[in-house]
């Protein structure tokens, strides 16, 4: 397919995942339905329902761009920090803020669409992704999203008392100053040859 071909399908898909942040924000992600999100783009539903199988396939989607959006711009604020531990405690915390400073992403973390969130979360290979660039093992960046995901939806008193948590619990049970490479047959273990 040429690339002019492409970029009508390409505006297209963006008009509609503009239109559904848009009632996503105002209505919460769970009361939006598929109706409303074709009106609201401009388009047929069987349009929406060529770009998009269900409402689940376009939350998902929504979630996947910000998330990558979010992404992109957390790496950029961390790219100076020293540290492995000290780069995770910031970009956790500049995740925190640039969700919660998003109208279109703040009320996916409010009770009423809590639920919806974090079902979505669970299944999103893409969120997941981005705890892997922060942290080289699948398990722990998946668990970090969820860390993420959990301060979200029940916040610290203040962004000084969440710094507290990440730097006393998150950052040491990740252990990212050891040698996460190590394997048994290394000949080394995670805190170095010597053992300490």
């Amino acid at each position: 397919m040429s690339s002019a071909r492409r970029a009508p399908a390409l505006a297209t898909d963006e008009r509609i995942l503009a239109a559904a942040g848009e009632l996503f924000a105002e209505h919460g992600p769970g009361a939006v339905s598929m109706g409303e999100v074709a009106r609201a783009a401009g388009c047929s539903r069987a349009t929406l329902y060529r770009y998009f199988a269900d409402r689940r396939e376009l939350q998902l989607a929504y979630l996947h761009r910000e998330a990558r959006r979010i992404g992109a711009l957390v790496a950029r604020e961390v790219a100076g920090v020293e540290g492995r531990q000290a780069r995770l405690v910031t970009a956790v915390l500049s995740a925190l803020r640039l969700v919660r400073g998003s109208p279109l992403l703040a009320g996916w973390f409010q009770s009423e669409s809590a639920a919806v969130t974090a079902s979505l979360v669970q299944s999103s290979t893409v969120l997941e992704s981005l705890g892997v660039g922060l942290v080289e093992d699948e398990l722990a960046a998946a668990w970090v999203v969820r860390v993420i995901v959990m301060l979200l939806m029940l916040p610290g008193e203040t962004e000084d008392e969440e710094r507290q948590m990440l730097e006393r619990f998150l950052a040491p049970m990740l252990d990212l100053d050891g040698d996460l490479h190590a394997g048994p047959g290394s000949g080394q273990s995670r805190h170095g040859a010597d053992g300490r």
